[in-house]
């Protein structure tokens, strides 16, 4: 590299100094989108994930000073907390979206609605800045590490681990920091990291729904002591005990990571919106099975089995135990679970919120289906694993064998929403619309429109925290 500052500091100053001039029209446009779509999948969990209630009842518990909103219940707690619940909600009807680095909205948009309430006020251009920094940073994390199908093989869940730094940036940003207290952020984020895997081995746990919201309220912890001068951890990416000596355990990709700053935004090549509920792992085979049953009009009575085969170790992990995976008893559950997810495809020929409600859990036709369902490894010893922990790059082959002896086979190379098959306006706003009816407050119609039209024109709104307001209209 030719400038001698480390890549920690490289970063910091990136984050700290990126100006909204700075960000190309696409990116502009693809936060708002990720605005829309974050505050709409997190409402919705407000009455379709039990564990909800429960998190927001313990924040309400807890008290404190009522700076920011709690999404979805009428309520404010301390910012910190206030994240702590939002952040949860985002990924609890695993309706969010996803790019390589997990699902980088929901680490950065709820930290940057709560310093906004903290500050008072929050422009729509510095919210716009603040998101583009934080999930910049975030996927450029995530490009430098080159470990085949890395987040199976080293057992990470990159949201939350990356989520830590990729939040502090939105939130230190937002409260004006310089390079030197970005990088104290940064390095206050790094003693909090966490994220393994094992809440999502065997039966997903509610881990896995919460990981938002750990290193969101982490992220704003680090930014409000950075901004107090509290001195934190150095070096934290390249150092001796860092971020990828210690966790990832590789030598980086450095350019992928510093190469561009401020002039190329990967977010932009990499980013994905859901079309359907659950885990990105589930996409590939949906997308299969969908385009089977359409192009040979499959019936779900002709179904003989179906057999999902390969993939990367994401489709494997969300295929075992198998029965286990047939009989989901929770949504998060089901929502993680390739057998019954793929049932629910190729009964419906589509995958709704409401199939991961209880009644949904115990629908007959999906659960005879699902008995159906297989899962073996390729037996192709050279095939590729994916390179970047984006699930959209997992390739299973799905194998429909009818009772009519047919056996009709198909590999996706894409999948709705991903960056080569993107999603319309029309689409997301349909889907907001759908997700923000399940809310625990009644949203009136009229706030509903006028927070599509704020999201909209967002880069010349003068509070975007009244978006919150209008969605959340009883907070008080």
């Amino acid at each position: 590299m030719a400038d001698t500052r480390s890549p920690t500091t490289l970063l910091a100053q990136h984050a700290a100094k990126l100006r909204y001039e700075d960000l190309p029209p696409a990116l502009v446009e693809l936060v708002k989108r990720c605005i829309l779509d974050t505050l709409g999948v997190s409402i919705a969990a407000t009455t379709l994930a039990p564990e909800a209630r429960i998190v927001a009842d313990y924040v309400e518990d807890m008290g404190g000073r009522k700076v920011a909103t709690v999404w979805g219940y009428g309520r404010k707690a301390p910012a910190p907390w206030a994240v702590f619940v939002n952040g949860s909600l985002g990924h609890m009807v695993d309706y969010d979206d996803v790019g390589a680095g997990g699902h980088v909205s929901i680490v950065t948009i709820p930290v940057a609605f709560a310093v906004g309430e903290q500050l008072g006020a929050l422009s729509g251009r510095d919210l716009i800045t603040a998101v583009a920094a934080g999930t910049d940073i975030h996927t450029r994390l995530n490009a430098g590490i080159r470990i085949p199908d890395w987040t199976i093989a080293e057992g990470w869940f990159p949201t939350q681990l990356f989520g830590f730094i990729s939040g502090a940036a939105t939130a230190a940003r937002l409260h004006g920091a310089d390079t030197a207290t970005m990088e104290n952020a940064f390095g206050i984020a790094f003693n909090q990291m966490s994220g393994s895997r094992q809440m999502a081995v065997g039966a997903a746990t509610h881990m896995r729904s919460m990981q938002a919201g750990f290193s969101g309220q982490g992220a704003l912890l680090a930014a409000d002591l950075a901004r107090r001068g509290i001195v934190g951890s150095k070096d934290v990416l390249e150092g001796r005990y860092g971020l990828f000596k210690t966790y990832v355990r590789c030598e980086p990709d450095w350019d992928a990571i510093l190469g561009g700053l401020g002039r190329t935004f990967p977010l932009l090549d990499l980013h994905g919106f859901k079309v359907w509920p659950a885990c990105g792992y589930t996409r590939a085979t949906n997308t299969a099975i969908r385009q089977l049953r359409e192009q040979h009009a499959i019936a779900p009575e002709d179904v003989e089995s179906l057999t999902v085969i390969g993939g990367s170790g994401g489709t494997k992990l969300l295929s075992e135990p198998l029965e286990l995976k047939r009989r989901p008893k929770l949504s998060i559950d089901g929502k993680f679970s390739v057998p019954f997810t793929s049932a629910v495809m190729m009964v419906k020929g589509n995958v709704t919120l409401r199939d991961y409600t209880d009644e949904g859990l115990r629908d007959p036709a999906v659960l005879a289906m699902a008995d159906k369902v297989t899962y073996r490894v390729d037996p192709d010893p050279d095939a590729e694993l994916p390179v970047g922990g984006y699930s959209s790059l997992s390739r299973p082959t799905v194998e429909i064998r009818t009772r009519a002896g047919k056996t009709f086979a198909h590999k996706p190379d894409g999948v709705p929403g991903d960056p080569r098959h993107p999603v319309s306006d029309a689409l997301l706003e349909a889907k907001f619309r759908d997700c923000v009816s399940f809310s625990a407050l009644t949203i009136p119609a009229d706030n509903i429109d006028k927070a599509i039209a704020l999201i909209r024109d967002l880069e010349n709104v003068g509070d975007a925290t009244e978006i919150v307001r209008l969605l959340v209209p009883d907070a008080a």
